[in-house]
């Protein structure tokens, strides 16, 4: 009987109690609560009970974990733009898919939005998450004047203040919003929506 040969690559054992995404969701929380400046690797081990050697098992550095925590937010947001580019019909419904789909997103993967929302762009990693956030944000403005050449968006508003009040409004939800108090993440899309909206859209005359 002939027996295989070791691998020459033996499979990497994650620590106890702490894979990837346990070790992402712990230093989200803690960079949105001390600034990513302000938390040292050494913060990190501590809030998790374990060396910073185990940290380095699964990142090679602090700054890799901003941005997987950060890219965790950006992914979302952009699956759900290419859901919308891929849709047909009007502009302003592709619009409300993508704030509905977009406050879904926050509601899923609130500690990484948050980060995200935060970052200023004192890093590498920051400025390339922002400039990936005016990406989005510039898909946003292209539906709003799509919609508003349409007929169906008020035109007496500048689009791109539009689409930065839009998403302003979603981007607050961070401030105060919490998962399992209350409000489920549909019933706060379907407030964002009707509040926008309705203050979006042309109205026809009453006859």
């Amino acid at each position: 009987m002939s027996v295989a040969p070791p691998s020459s690559k033996p499979a990497r054992r994650g620590r106890p109690g702490y894979d990837l995404e346990s070790l992402l969701q712990v230093a989200a929380k803690l960079f949105n609560e001390r600034g990513y400046d302000g938390t040292s690797m050494e913060d990190l081990s501590r809030k998790l009970g374990i060396t910073k050697s185990a940290i380095y098992h699964h990142v090679p550095s602090k700054q890799e974990l901003l941005r997987l925590a950060v890219d965790r937010a950006l992914d979302g947001l952009f699956e759900v733009a290419d859901q919308v580019e891929a849709m047909p019909g009007p502009a302003i419904d592709r619009l409300e898919h993508l704030v509905r789909g977009s406050v879904g997103v926050l509601v899923d993967r609130l500690p990484f939005v948050t980060l995200l929302l935060r970052v200023r762009g004192n890093t590498k990693v920051e400025r390339d998450a922002l400039a990936r956030r005016r990406e989005f944000d510039r898909l946003v403005a292209e539906l709003v004047k799509e919609a508003e050449t349409e007929g169906d968006i008020r035109p007496d508003i500048d689009p791109a203040v539009t689409a930065r009040l839009l998403f302003g409004l979603v981007n607050s939800l961070i401030e105060w919003y919490r998962p399992g108090r209350g409000t489920n993440g549909t019933e706060l899309a379907d407030a964002v929506c009707k509040i926008t909206f309705d203050g979006m859209r042309v109205r026809s005359e009453e006859s």
